[in-house]
């Protein structure tokens, strides 16, 4: 809508994760070596976690892009609430394998036998796990002995696990330490810095072709760290909402009071994104969002209280509510993204009954 108002080529800040816009920050640099470290070393776990819209996914498929499809075969698990024999029976989908009706010793056979042949023609299997955080302990194991696989000394399956924060306290479970004796490398992606932040915005208005326009108040960067504290989709869900009041407004400088006329509006709409950035304002303090204790109208000037209690009194509360909405609009986005990966491996599925079901070349039914 407003692409042509500022002279772009596309939307800049688009939530779905893209390569194309991949920002090469300290802590995506980092990371992105570990990976490019883990495929070079062909073997083991390396372990990406972060927060949600942290851009792990945009590293992974950008990893995945560069990769040699000739030489690697790539399996993808992105629904991973499962018991540890389905997962098996996930693992083997993901590689193509007919799974429904298979036994469990039938499956591990066949899977040998594909990593075997695989690696005879000299190619490489490596499997991407997503949401690996909603692994349960058992599955966890189960791909534990999958890297028991070898042709001589060589590893016939080496695996990505990506997934939220708490998979890394997952891995701290007593219960865990043969896995954990697996790692190849683990790293965790945190959020974006001020510095970075800046420099992000700047370079995705750069990747969709800005020349000028729009221009950002110098403390508007401050105040979009503050909002979206430091997490690269909620920045892209503050910054596209902000262009969008800029063409509405006919302006093209973006300021302070326009990123928090931005914030106050997610406060508002009470949470119903996915994207929606933690409601904090420029200077800080947290906004009051709907339904939440922000709603109580309490006057400190009525109690009997000094104005430095009073007032730190009223900060706590600005906090509590913030921390509040912040932690809802997590789960909410865990929620909404668990949603996507569950939809997209029932399209997967769907094509591959499709295609399952087409004539084979000859005309005999397959």
């Amino acid at each position: 809508m407003y692409e042509a108002f500022y002279g772009l080529s596309n939307k800049p800040f688009q939530l779905n994760p893209d390569p194309s816009f991949y920002f090469d920050s300290k802590q995506h640099r980092r990371a992105k070596a570990y990976l490019e470290y883990g495929v070079m070393r062909n073997e083991g776990f390396i372990v990406i976690t972060g927060e949600v819209g942290a851009g792990k996914t945009t590293i992974l498929r950008g990893l995945l892009d560069s990769l040699n499809r000739s030489d690697v075969v790539v399996g993808q698990l992105v629904t991973t609430q499962l018991d540890a024999e389905d997962t098996l029976r996930m693992v083997g989908a993901a590689f193509g394998f007919q799974v429904k009706g298979v036994t469990k010793s039938e499956l591990l056979i066949t899977l040998e036998a594909f990593l075997i042949g695989q690696a005879s023609q000299g190619k490489r299997c490596l499997l991407v796990v997503d949401e690996a955080q909603n692994l349960s302990p058992r599955a966890v194991e189960e791909l534990r002995m999958l890297s028991n696989y070898q042709l001589g000394t060589q590893a016939l399956l080496q695996s990505f696990l990506v997934g939220q924060p708490e998979f890394r306290e997952i891995l701290q479970r007593p219960e865990m330490e043969q896995f954990r004796q697996r790692v190849a490398a683990t790293c965790h992606i945190g959020p974006l810095d001020l510095e970075d932040t800046q420099h992000y915005i700047e370079h995705r208005l750069k990747c969709a072709g800005a020349s000028g326009k729009p221009e950002f108040e110098a403390d508007a960067f401050q105040a979009i760290f503050n909002a979206s504290q430091g997490i690269p989709r909620r920045i892209n869900a503050v910054c596209d909402r902000l262009l969008l009041l800029g063409y509405l407004n006919n302006k093209t400088l973006l300021t302070v009071a326009d990123v928090d006329e931005v914030v106050k509006e997610f406060a508002r709409e009470g949470g119903s994104s996915g994207s929606m950035p933690a409601p904090v304002a420029a200077g800080g303090r947290g906004l009051e969002p709907v339904g939440s204790m922000g709603d109580v109208d309490i006057d400190p000037s009525k109690l009997a209280l000094s104005p430095e209690v009073a007032d730190g009194i009223s900060r706590q509360l600005d906090s509590l509510a913030a921390q509040q909405h912040g932690d809802r609009l997590q789960r909410l986005e865990r929620s909404l993204l668990r949603l996507e990966r569950i939809n997209l491996e029932t399209l997967s599925l769907m094509q591959r009954l499709v295609g399952a079901l087409k004539p084979s070349a000859d005309g005999s039914e397959r």
